[in-house]
């Protein structure tokens, strides 16, 4: 159980870090905020592709899922403005 956390926290640490550096986001996002970053991006990811019929099996689909959702995380803070509040 322990395992299975630490486990995914480091899938979204990971996704958030590849999901930053390909948006070439400027700011250091940190250890919390990739585990943030990547945390919404798996929400976000698994919620995106279900409703077009896809879903993910084993660790690197959940990372491919979770880097896309990062980038479309960063995309939407992006395109609505919403980086104020986070400054």
């Amino acid at each position: 159980m322990v395992f299975q956390w630490i486990l995914r926290i480091a899938l979204w640490t990971l996704a958030g870090y590849l999901g930053s550096k390909i948006m070439k986001d400027g700011k250091p996002n940190g250890l919390l905020g990739n585990i943030l970053l990547g945390l919404a991006g798996g929400f976000i990811g698994n919620f995106a592709f279900r409703l077009i019929g896809l879903g993910s099996r084993g660790i690197v689909g959940e990372i491919i899922i979770s880097v896309v959702g990062a980038c479309l995380v960063i995309w939407l803070v992006r395109r609505f403005n919403l980086g104020r509040w986070f400054d």
